[in-house]
């Protein structure tokens, strides 16, 4: 109930590691090696489940999908469905649109392809930005839901994963401009642990990790089957073109 209480809250926008700049954040690269780890794409679906699909849906993709993974219907039923969804169905949640706009200023955005939406150009992959902000949650009292973000911040979203990973505080400092003195920047200077989570900051950052890992899954399921044919396909162009090179170089000979 309190897991779910936390996700009533959430309104979407990461790792201890992120560092402010004249440039803004930068994020963190998110260990891609978990793309090929189905034990971590299980746990990133546990993990959704729990955390994310109380208030975010994933309308796009069918529980049954998650055989994919390497997950039997049996296990998706008893450790994934929790109220009268069948296998069949797709990741919705029964949150009112209107209500939601109420409580939170918006509607919490379906989470089926944020993996991809949230690239950006000079900064990473939406996978680098989403392993970095769910790592990158402070609290702020002055915040109504008293949270904020370095990679989103002023976001409306509170720290869902916090039990995990406990609570900390931002450390800012004023630093003169190089180009201007008589300016002061306000710059990120770490963090400071105010009480422990259930994981240690190694174990947080790998669930973070499988977690990202499974929304980059579901953003496209199919894409280790469209990697694999497109090699395949690649392979046998260069196959072909050798051959019609020696056709074509034997079709002239006969011409000339």
């Amino acid at each position: 109930m309190k897991k779910i209480l936390l996700s009533l809250l959430l309104a979407f926008g990461l790792h201890t590691g992120a560092t402010a700049n004249e440039g803004g954040y930068h994020w963190d690269q998110f260990p891609v090696d978990k793309m090929t780890d189905m034990a971590s794409l299980q746990n990133g679906a546990r993990l959704f489940v729990n955390y994310c699909l109380n208030c975010h849906s994933a309308s796009y993709v069918r529980y049954n999908r998650l055989r994919d993974i390497g997950l039997s219907e049996d296990q998706i039923k008893k450790n994934l469905l929790f109220a009268t969804e069948k296998v069949g169905d797709t990741m919705k949640v029964s949150l009112d649109p209107r209500q939601a706009k109420d409580w939170f200023g918006a509607q919490p955005p379906d989470l089926s392809v944020i993996a991809r939406s949230r690239a950006e150009v000079g900064k990473g992959s939406g996978s680098d930005y989403l392993y970095t902000y769910l790592r990158t949650f402070y609290r702020d009292d002055a915040k109504a839901t008293g949270w904020n973000n370095l990679a989103f911040p002023d976001v409306a979203m509170p720290h869902a994963l916090w039990e995990l990973q406990g609570q900390r505080r931002a450390r800012f400092v004023e630093v003169k401009d190089a180009h201007d003195p008589s300016k002061v920047e306000h710059r990120f200077d770490g963090f400071e642990q105010v009480t422990p989570g259930t994981q240690s900051a190694i174990e947080f950052d790998s669930s973070v990790a499988d977690l990202v890992g499974f929304m980059t899954w579901m953003a496209e399921p199919a894409q280790s089957t469209r990697i694999r044919i497109g090699v395949w396909v690649l392979l046998f162009l260069g196959v072909l073109t050798v051959f019609v090179w020696r056709l074509s170089a034997a079709y002239w000979r006969s011409v000339t």
